[in-house]
C-alpha cells in the first residue's frame, strides 16, 4: 500500500523548492516566516553572509502579555508588525518574503500584511 506523505514533508519539500529561487543579500533580505500550532516566528535573513539580522515571534514577552494565545490571525499581523520595526530600526526597508512552504492564507498572509502596514517592502 502506498502512503501518503505527511503535511510537514510536503512543506518541506515545497520550501525546499522555494528556497532555489528566494534568496537574501545584504541590501535585500529574506524574511523567512516558521508557523507551529500555537506560534509564529519570523526572520530577517543576509543569505550570503549566513546571518539572522533580525527575528521576532508570538513568543515576545509584548505580545504574549498583551494577546495571551498566540496561535492566531491577530499575533500573527501583530509579529509581522514587530518584525517590521526591528527591520527599520536596523536600517532594513526591503525584504524578499520566503513563506516557508505553507500557503500564502490565514497566518502567513497576516504576518505579511502586518509587516506592510509597519513600512517594510516586499
Amino acid at each position: 500500500m502506498i502512503k501518503k506523505p505527511g503535511s510537514n514533508v510536503a512543506r518541506v519539500r515545497k520550501h525546499a523548492r522555494v528556497r532555489k529561487k528566494v534568496v537574501g543579500t545584504a541590501e535585500r533580505p529574506r524574511l523567512n516566516v516558521y508557523r507551529s500550532l500555537t506560534n509564529i516566528y519570523a526572520q530577517v535573513i543576509d543569505d550570503t553572509a549566513g546571518k539572522t539580522l533580525v527575528s521576532a515571534s508570538s513568543l515576545d514577552k509584548d505580545i504574549k502579555s498583551k494577546l495571551g494565545y498566540c496561535g492566531n490571525k491577530e499575533a500573527a499581523r501583530e509579529v509581522g508588525k514587530l518584525v517590521a520595526k526591528k527591520a527599520l530600526a536596523s536600517g532594513i526597508k526591503s525584504v524578499v518574503f520566503d513563506r516557508g512552504g505553507y500557503i500564502y492564507h490565514g497566518r502567513i498572509q497576516e504576518l505579511a500584511e502586518g509587516a506592510r502596514e509597519a513600512g517594510l517592502e516586499f
